[in-house]
């Protein structure tokens, strides 16, 4: 059971917003606030190197905290300025050629989608996208057989969309990718820290991730996984002298592991609002946070489907934090304005977000309101208040 209480005690936001974009930065709680400023004033009153020297031992240990809250190795994770560029550098990477196919989703994330509409067009990779179930997932049976009657290079796709409270089944695509022997990349943005996610239950060979959502880290630092097998055989999309510890005037030679696709240059009190910001979900427990999430989201769901003109437009037979919707006769753009007048912040996707699905659906835009466990009952009752009265 969640100590609602004791999360918004920790969260000095919590006294100034109702915070409904935790799919886009959440509010950090005060012990993430601490590590970030505490590292950041050694910084001005010592200096960047020598701090960096000094806390050595506290930025090695947010390794061992992301590989304990995926359940991978240590050697197989690496920090990233943002989960777009860590899903880049292992993307970009991984040598694909011409008539390479990859297998993707519908509700594919914009950033995603114009990668692999440029290496379409660069290298003439072949882009398939994987058919829908009634419900709204990804088609597991589908993808399979496309898996079956072509060779695939790749199947990507996010767990949880940008624009939605869809949760795509990542275990059961895992499964295929693990049978046919095709490499795996799930971009889990918007599910870290939000639910329980094992990498070896979920068989992905990559994962990518962001500090500054559900997690509750700070802005500008994010993670990748891969599989130490995996990375031994790729070659880094670029090198630098941590992706290459040596460098000789003939040779050079990579990091091991996922090491090799790091940058030297970090936001160091970012990385260590980062390990604290995990040690504090997984003190609380996330399985804890993702019931409390659940319970919420689908009772915000229920209320806002009574409201005559609001329309839900959440797909999935399993659906996460994310609540979006439309009120007829209301600009999205509006209705997020009009909130935060009220102190009450959500946000928008507009079809830029998610191209093939918000297209497909004929969506020109909806707001999302996330929820986090830190949430109150009180908020999410105000924030209906308010949408009954725009409706």
């Amino acid at each position: 059971m969640i100590d609602v209480p004791l999360l918004r005690s920790d969260t000095p936001g919590v006294r100034k917003v109702a915070h409904f974009n935790n799919a886009g930065a959440a509010l950090m709680p005060t012990p993430v606030i601490d590590a970030v400023e505490d590292y950041r004033q050694e910084e001005i009153l010592y200096g960047g190197y020598e701090t960096h020297r000094k806390r050595g031992n506290q930025i090695a240990a947010v390794y061992s905290s992301i590989a304990d809250l995926i359940g991978s190795e240590r050697s197989e994770v690496a920090l990233a300025d943002n989960a777009t560029r860590a899903w880049d550098m292992l993307f970009y990477s991984l040598g694909l050629t011409e008539g390479s196919r990859i297998i993707t989703t519908t509700s594919e994330y914009v950033s995603n989608w114009a990668a692999y509409l440029q290496v379409r067009d660069r290298l003439g990779v072949v882009v398939d996208v994987a058919p829908d179930t009634s419900s709204g997932e990804i088609d597991v049976e589908a993808l399979e057989a496309m898996v079956t009657e072509a060779d695939t290079a790749l199947i990507t796709m996010n767990h949880m969309p940008t624009n939605g409270g869809l949760v795509n089944p990542a275990a059961d695509v895992g499964d295929v990718a693990s049978r046919h022997g095709v490499r795996y990349l799930l971009d889990a943005c918007q599910t870290i820290g939000q639910m329980p996610i094992d990498v070896n239950e979920i068989k992905c060979d990559m994962l990518t991730a962001t500090s500054r959502k559900y997690l509750r880290g700070p802005r500008g630092v994010g993670f990748l996984y891969i599989t130490d097998e995996l990375a031994e055989s790729l070659d880094p999309v670029f090198v630098e002298t941590e992706s290459a510890p040596v460098v000789l005037p003939d040779r050079f030679d990579l990091a091991a592991g996922a090491h090799r696709f790091e940058t030297w240059e970090k936001a160091y009190d970012n990385v260590v609002g980062l390990g604290a910001a995990i040690d504090y979900a997984t003190d609380i427990g996330i399985e804890a946070i993702w019931d409390r999430i659940r319970v919420m989201s689908t009772s915000m769901r229920n209320v806002l489907e009574e409201i005559e003109g609001v329309t839900v437009h959440d797909l999935g037979s399993v659906k996460g934090g994310i609540v979006s919707f439309t009120i007829e006769g209301r600009q999205t753009l509006e209705i997020r304005e009009l909130l935060s007048e009220q102190r009450i912040n959500v946000s928008t996707s507009t079809a830029f977000s998610a191209p093939v699905d918000m297209h497909a659906r004929d969506l020109e835009g909806v707001v999302r309101a996330s929820v986090h466990a830190y949430n109150s009952d009180e908020e999410v009752d105000r924030f209906i208040d308010a949408i009954r009265v725009m409706a």
